[in-house]
């Protein structure tokens, strides 16, 4: 199966190699250094200064955003949700869970988050915490990161930033944007197994921690194992090991790099899908390079063009939130953004649409064959 979801996404073979590791004690000195190779390799990726906190949370990304949130604010923090899908709306959720005094921002549908927007709530009233998904998977909109960050750091607020789909994709500072909290999941742009949670808490970020209402996500017990090397929970121990190669090739082939394979491919993918009748979600100007999110042909389901490419050996997502019913959702991260991958997409799409000659045209497009 060509796994091109918006995660998980394929593994590469080294990172396949490493869940083939011993299995050892999650105190055990070799996994202990790992972690510290981890903590080097997370540093250069979010890049957050001085003093931050490195870690991988064993869970989902979903446990990251949940753990920014009921760190970095407590019962009756105003706290200001910049809202553009399914992913921020949950943030929503976990807000209301906690009963923060929350206000959401929410952009209309395929359409970034506005900053003018930001910068009239955020003089109407003093806000403790921001939080935006940088990179939105339920309608593929990138968001305008360094004009949102510049705004919060001048109102003094703390800022987290969703980097699921940008971290290990596209270069990111932490320190540079002023951002406190950026977290990711190892099966994304890493093309790592599923299963943890890397972030980076800045040293301004651990010095406005709350009074945390949980015991598994409190980040300060995250560090009595990520720090101190002290028992906190048993960690997946085969996934530190995959999540320490994955970033290892992350950073062998370099974030500018991937962020241009990344684009490459995806301006590459929707030329040609465009010819056939597909459009993109996403507003010009606002997407994601990571995930294309595309409407199917007027007088085509998304589902039967799933079913079709599926049973064909190739597994797409249809839409979610926003989207559902709407639009097919391709992943562009980490190991999803490679031409062998596409040759079987446009493939397998051809004999879906009963239009010959797609993958020899995909092919032409990157330069395997002349025209």
């Amino acid at each position: 199966m060509v796994l091109l979801t918006p995660g998980p996404t394929p593994i590469h073979p080294r990172v396949q190699t490493a869940l083939a590791k011993e299995m050892r004690g999650h105190l055990d000195p070799e996994v202990l250094a790992t972690n510290r190779r981890i903590r080097e390799y997370l540093n250069v990726l979010f890049d957050p200064g001085q003093g931050a906190l490195l870690a991988a949370m064993p869970g989902s990304g979903s446990l990251g955003m949940e753990a920014g949130l009921t760190n970095l604010a407590d019962e009756g923090d105003a706290v200001l949700l910049l809202v553009s899908g399914t992913f921020g709306e949950r943030m929503v959720e976990i807000a209301h869970a906690y009963q923060f005094d929350y206000k959401v921002l929410r952009s209309e549908p395929g359409h970034p988050i506005d900053p003018q927007a930001v910068a009239e709530e955020l003089n109407h009233r003093p806000y403790k915490l921001v939080a935006l998904v940088h990179g939105e998977t339920s309608t593929g909109v990138l968001n305008p990161v360094e004009e949102i960050a510049a705004l919060v750091q001048a109102h003094g607020a703390l800022f987290m930033l969703d980097a699921v789909t940008t971290a290990g994709m596209m270069p990111l500072s932490m320190q540079k944007l002023g951002i406190d909290y950026a977290f990711t999941g190892s099966q994304k742009c890493l093309s790592a197994p599923p299963g943890l949670a890397p972030f980076a808490l800045s040293q301004r970020g651990r010095e406005c921690l709350g009074q945390v209402r949980g015991w598994y996500s409190d980040l300060s017990r995250v560090a009595v194992y990520w720090e101190q090397e002290g028992y906190f929970c048993t960690s997946p121990v085969l996934l530190h090991y995959a999540l320490e190669e994955a970033l290892k090739l992350a950073l062998e082939e370099g974030l500018e790099e991937r962020q241009k394979r990344a684009e490459t491919m995806y301006a590459t993918v929707l030329s040609l899908l465009e010819e056939l009748g597909f459009s993109a979600y996403a507003a010009q100007g606002a997407r994601l390079p990571t995930v294309l999110v595309v409407r199917p042909p007027q007088g085509l389901h998304e589902a039967e063009i799933r079913k079709g490419l599926y049973a064909r050996g190739v597994s797409v997502a249809g839409g979610i939130g926003p989207t559902a019913g709407k639009v097919l959702r391709l992943g562009l991260m980490g190991e999803s953004a490679r031409i062998e991958h596409y040759q079987v997409f446009f493939r397998a799409l051809g004999e879906v649409l009963g239009k010959s000659g797609l993958e020899r045209a995909f092919e032409e497009r990157v330069g395997l064959v002349a025209f």
